[in-house]
């Protein structure tokens, strides 16, 4: 008796089979059509392998021109002055790592790849070092101690074998090798001529180096920097990656760029760094090049680009003609260096308007140390006092003061005129080494020790939360009377004046603060749109000086 389930299965069968059949039906149709059109599409390629061409014309190549555009001829020109740098630094037994920090420039010298890594930061994608040298560390050596090679350029100037490039190409090498255009890019010569140092500047990242010359060299023109405006077309040579003998183009995009900041201490590391930005293609290895203008004339040296890839991406810096040549006649000198005049102070680069109009002056400087071995200390020059002439010429700004005071000769003297508490005066100063004095600005640099918080007022005006100064910074620092911030609201006004967290306040508007209470009463005071001006100090160090900040309150 059947029982619906094999009724089921009977019926299933049936439908199983015939579903397999009508599968290999369409599969067997599908392989058929397959093949005919296989068969056709033989017969029609064959047709279109043997095509008749008797009527097509041989491409012909056409005779050399030369074009208008001048830049292949500004190449020529200039290309077999410009020389390819090498250098080896042999293994060196491990040093301390923290005992290196960035050098004048504050960020990256040297090899853009390497650095501690509190430095990898913004400020380091800013101011990319480019030896072309991927994986060397901050101290010099490669990785694991091992033999570090690098790159970068160089143009000839005199053809003695005088070749100037950039400082951070050379530094530590214990090796430096020169291929000329005309060298051959193998053999046994392939690695260069060795070079030797003649001299380094530091604070302009200029170095000399030479080479022997069997015969005279091939040299640049120099330019006058001046002369270059923005938007002129300019050329970049170098060897980028190591490929020799590469030229790029573009503009002048801006003259006179700084591209540092103040160090804690409020010294500048770029005083004499003013760049010619350019967007002409710089890259790894083309430190040390020129960047020539449309007379074919060097008015730069390439040493900096702005990356956040390694690579260009069209913000370039090169030194000034003008820069490098003041140096390279002092580093070919007797003594082989760079001698500037200082009158040893130290000042803020930048101030609020505010801090003008509190301590009544528009054009000027406030001075935040005196170093006491320096000239203006003899001359009587004290901090807070702001130095607005020299030799009766109103000075600009601080860089018009550096530029004229560095310029001088040492031994020689000069008449400051300056506002002490509002009130004109005059001082015959005595123009020092600037590398006799900076280490006196410098000082100390440790660490700072945290305090207990404590609440105060100010903090709906201002911002900040301030406590007495703790027994620990007042040893170090020397100063026990004022008050030390120790928190800043994100967003408040001393936020955005810059007022940070741990610095020892000693004034506000000229009017002094010895502790929490005096600090008080005078903020109780403060009320909207007025000036409001601070005296600070570094915790860090003893003698850090005054700095000024302020702004308008909202």
């Amino acid at each position: 008796m059947d029982t619906p389930t094999s009724k089921l299965k009977s019926w299933l069968h049936p439908v199983r089979s015939h579903r397999l059949t009508t599968t290999f039906a369409l599969l067997a149709t599908l392989s058929a059509g397959i093949l005919v059109g296989s068969v056709i599409t033989r017969g029609v390629s064959g047709k279109e392998q043997t095509p008749d061409s008797s009527d097509a014309k041989p491409l012909v190549i056409p005779a050399a021109k030369t074009l208008s555009n001048g830049f292949s001829q500004i190449a020529k020109q200039v290309g077999p002055a410009v020389v390819n740098i090498n250098t080896e630094s042999l293994p060196k037994q491990s040093q301390d790592r923290r005992g290196r920090h960035g050098t004048q420039r504050g960020p990256v010298p040297g090899n853009p790849d390497g650095g501690d890594d509190d430095q990898q930061n913004d400020m380091q994608d800013f101011f990319n070092r480019f030896f072309g040298n991927p994986g060397g560390g901050d101290d010099g050596e490669g990785p694991m101690g091992a033999e570090r090679r690098a790159l970068g350029s160089g143009f000839i100037v005199d053809p003695r074998g005088y070749i100037i490039t950039n400082n951070h190409v050379v530094d530590k090498a214990d090796k430096i090798y020169v291929r000329l255009a005309s060298d051959p890019d193998n053999g046994p010569d392939a690695e260069g001529r060795p070079a030797t140092v003649v001299g380094v500047d530091k604070d302009t990242d200029i170095a000399v180096i030479k080479i022997d010359a069997e015969k005279p060299l091939p040299t640049v023109k120099l330019g006058n920097s001046d002369g270059a405006q923005v938007g002129d077309w300019v050329l970049a040579i170098g060897s980028p990656f190591g490929l020799s003998q590469t030229v790029s183009a573009g503009i002048v995009s801006a003259k006179n760029r700084s591209i540092d900041e103040p160090s804690p201490s409020g010294i500048s590391q770029s005083q004499f760094q003013k760049f010619i930005q350019t967007d002409a293609a710089i890259n790894p290895g083309n430190s040390g090049g020129p960047l020539v203008d449309m007379d074919g004339e060097v008015v730069g040296m390439n040493t900096a680009i702005y990356t956040q890839s390694m690579g260009s991406q069209g913000v370039g810096f090169a030194m000034p003609s003008n820069i490098i040549a003041n140096v390279y006649n002092m580093l070919i000198g007797p003594e082989h260096k760079v001698v500037r005049g200082s009158i040893g102070i130290s000042f803020q680069s930048s101030t609020s308007s505010a801090v003008g109009r509190i301590y009544g002056f528009k054009n000027g400087i406030i001075v935040s140390t005196v170093t006491p071995s320096g000239g203006a200390a003899k001359a009587g020059i004290k901090p807070g006092d702001v130095i607005v002439s020299i030799d009766g010429r109103q000075i600009k700004d601080g860089d018009d003061l550096v530029g004229d005071i560095s310029a001088r000769k040492v031994g020689s003297t000069v008449k400051l005129g300056y506002l002490r508490d509002g009130k004109p005066g005059t001082a015959e100063v005595t123009i020092g080494d600037r590398a006799k004095t900076y280490a006196d600005l410098a000082g100390d640099n440790s660490d700072n020790e945290n305090g207990p918080q404590e609440s105060d007022a100010g903090q709906s005006k201002l911002g900040i939360t301030v406590s007495v100064i703790p027994p620990s910074v007042a040893q170090k620092t020397g100063i026990s009377r004022g008050v030390i911030v120790m928190s800043v609201r994100p967003g408040s006004f001393a936020d955005e004046i810059g007022l940070a967290k741990g610095a020892i306040i000693s004034e506000i508007n000229k009017k002094p603060v010895t502790d929490e209470a005096s600090y008080r009463a005078i903020v109780s005071q403060l009320k909207s749109k007025d000036d409001v001006v601070f005296v600070i100090h570094s915790p860090l160090r003893k003698d850090s000086g005054n700095s000024y900040v302020g702004g308008t309150l909202p």
